[in-house]
């Protein structure tokens, strides 16, 4: 089973996503300190969400490019 997130996260991050795809790595840190400065939350809570949410996101987006990489002769 998975994790349940609101659908105001999921919402949220993958607006952030299809706006600023290059500007998110691989870096949870990172992702955590670019959400605080693009969506304006008074919530830690909230913020961690949404930077964990963009993780698993990008990290599937890589699973799956990978995938079709290999399995492209």
């Amino acid at each position: 089973m998975g994790k349940v997130r609101p659908e105001r996260v999921k919402r949220i991050a993958r607006e952030l996503l299809s706006r600023f795809p290059d500007r998110f790595t691989a870096d949870f840190k990172a992702k955590k300190e670019l959400v605080k400065s693009l969506v304006k939350t008074s919530s830690p809570k909230l913020r961690n969400m949404i930077a964990g949410y963009v993780t698993h996101l990008v990290s599937t987006a890589q699973t799956t490019k990978v995938e079709t990489e290999e399995a492209t002769p």
